[in-house]
């Protein structure tokens, strides 16, 4: 597997908006390495006879069932809501206009 890069892992910490220092970098890059190839063996681990799974023991449906019980009107609420727009909480936004 080939090294990840200090440029690659510049351009990550850019993506996840990390500022780091060029020491970080020059210790980030090696540990990244490691990190990929260690995955990269335990994939290899498995073979084509065994199935891929999310838990060790296999589980059963813990839901439960979808059952319809009396609830508020939109009205009652809205009731108590500093402020309502077109039958919907308004709450002051928390986002600019970057994206």
């Amino acid at each position: 597997m080939p090294e990840i890069t200090r440029d690659e892992v510049a351009h990550l910490a850019d993506l996840a908006r990390i500022d780091l220092s060029d020491a970080e970098l020059d210790h980030l890059a090696p540990q990244l390495t490691v990190i990929l190839e260690s995955v990269a063996s335990i994939s290899g681990v498995a073979g084509e006879d065994v199935p891929p799974t999310s838990h060790a023991l296999p589980l059963t449906n813990v839901f439960r069932e979808d059952v319809t019980t009396p609830c508020l009107t939109p009205e009652q609420a809205l009731s108590g809501a500093p402020e309502v727009e077109q039958q919907r909480f308004s709450v002051p936004r928390i986002l600019g206009e970057e994206a």
